[in-house]
């Protein structure tokens, strides 16, 4: 890798490589647009038509609003396929961010229903082309062996937050003072930001190794591409059609079709890599040793991602938000997961630099994340027996819930990040990341299903048989953690 060894003595941006800054501040801005974008949609989609929203069923909007998210995530597919074998990680994060601001552009019509399916197919393809390759960048600032990867992840994903956590407040604030459109418009500025952050770093401090793909397309490869993609429309179609002869193709129904899919396509993208010639005998045995961290994964990201579905409407129906003369707009709770992020960050990239490799090890972290994810939803159970559903409850229930989760993620998402790079196969680099993001939209695909099991008289059940999922498969894990390490056949 170009720039490798220099890059062991680069510590221009906090320590770390200088490359991490334009990563950092294009990530930061990227998420700026879709989690301002994410605050508001759900109300968007389910307020009345005279409130300036779409007038949707709220049960039904919850479960677009899980199936969206589910598809952003499901699309890197598409962003690892295009990186690893076409365009190379550079040029396919720029096409992503392009999509993703027009995608923005869209919202900020006021077209309605057709504006909002438009703006989900232009955001959903964009982020799949952006999320897999940056942080695939990311990891390929530092070698194997160099300890800096960690805590570089930990940083990068402060970025991150840093973007969602001024995002809620600044597009929920456009809403509430002129309209929805405008928040929407706000987003797309974001997004333009980001574009030029990443234009005017990556010629200086990105690697130009990232212009080429890894595993560049053979002459008979594009045939075979050809066939498969025209054979799976095919059948994709089909089934449209015989759901429609069937009386069976409505919304609802569509949206299990979609769950299903995104389900099983990481178990495609496995066996793809575990059967592929192109993978070493180590290489497998550390893909099946990430196995079992993607399941914890993406029984993580459906708790965490029920943030701005479950929780949001929680926020808004049930919270008193209302305290003395200060309002709360329900949108700005979606700033506390990024705030908590924030403020443990530099708690936890100082330990594990502090620790070094003494710290525990990969596996380890995620059965502890696993036990405080369940506890955040366990949380939930308290006020909701205690004041019933018809009471509206201390906006602390809401920010005493976020607190516990955002300490999981911290022990999950950069360190998951940091080793779906140290266990993907040499062929496989930006398509293994894309593994990482499949595990998020597995997640939000099961939430599809389940939030809509969520109303006032199923919440203790519903916050209580979540959490306790969470703790079994945590206590699971911590049983599997040296069969694990031993796959990950030196990688730790």
């Amino acid at each position: 890798m170009e720039n490798q060894n220099d890059n062991k003595l680069d510590r221009s941006f906090f320590g770390q490589p200088h490359g991490l800054s334009t990563l950092f501040f294009t990530e930061m801005w990227e998420r700026f647009s879709y989690y301002g974008m994410k605050a508001i949609l759900i109300y968007y989609m389910y307020f009345s038509i005279a409130k300036g929203g779409l007038g949707m069923d709220k049960g039904l909007a919850a479960s677009v609003m899980s199936i969206y998210g589910s598809l952003v995530y499901l699309s890197s597919v598409l962003g690892g396929f295009l990186s690893d074998r076409i365009w190379g990680s550079r040029r396919t994060v720029f096409y992503g961010g392009v999509l993703i601001m027009f995608g923005h552009i869209c919202l900020a019509l006021p077209f309605g229903k057709i504006a909002l399916f438009i703006s989900i197919c232009l955001i959903t393809i964009g982020t799949g082309l952006l999320k897999p390759n940056v942080s695939e960048m990311v990891g390929s600032l530092y070698t194997e062996e160099d300890v800096r990867r960690d805590s570089g992840f930990t940083i990068f994903v402060f970025g991150i937050n840093l973007g969602s956590l001024i995002a809620p407040w600044a597009v929920s604030k456009m809403w509430t003072s002129f309209n929805f459109h405008a928040g929407f418009s706000l987003a797309a500025i974001g997004m333009f930001f980001g574009l030029i952050f990443y234009l005017h770093g990556g010629n200086k401090y990105l690697s130009k190794d990232s212009l080429y793909p890894d595993d560049p397309l053979e002459p008979g490869d594009a045939k075979k591409l050809s066939f498969r993609v025209t054979i799976g429309a095919i059948a994709f179609i089909l089934i449209l059609l015989i759901m429609k002869v069937f009386g069976a193709l409505n919304i609802a129904n569509f949206i299990t079709l979609l769950s299903i899919i995104a389900v099983l396509t990481p178990v495609a993208y496995f066996a793809m890599m575990l059967t592929s010639k192109k993978v070493t005998k180590t290489e497998k045995s550390r893909v099946w040793a990430y196995v079992p961290l993607f399941i914890a994964a993406a029984i993580f990201w459906s708790i965490e991602e029920q943030g701005s579905v479950v929780l949001a409407m929680f926020a808004q129906s049930q919270t008193q938000n209302h305290i003395g003369g200060f309002t709360i707009n329900p949108a700005n709770y979606q700033s506390l997961n990024p705030l908590f992020i924030l403020i443990y960050t530099p708690i936890f990239a100082t330990l594990w630099t502090k620790l070094g490799k003494k710290q525990p090890s990969s596996p380890l972290k995620f059965a502890i994340g696993m036990i405080f994810a369940g506890i955040s939803y366990l949380f939930m159970v308290i006020p909701v027996s205690m004041h019933g559903t018809s009471a509206l409850v201390s906006p602390w229930w809401l920010v005493g819930s976020w607190a516990i989760i955002e300490i999981a993620e911290l022990l999950i998402s950069p360190i998951g990040l940091s080793v779906t790079t140290k266990l993907a196969p040499a062929a496989f680099q930006s398509s293994m990341m894309s593994m990482w993001f499949l595990a998020d939209s597995a997640g939000q695909a099961v939430n599809s299903q389940i939030v809509k099991y969520y109303t006032p008289g199923t919440e203790v059940q519903y916050f209580t048989v979540i959490g306790i999922v969470s703790i079994v498969f945590a206590i699971i894990l911590f049983f599997m953690v040296k069969p694990i390490k031993r796959l990950m056949a030196g990688v730790d």
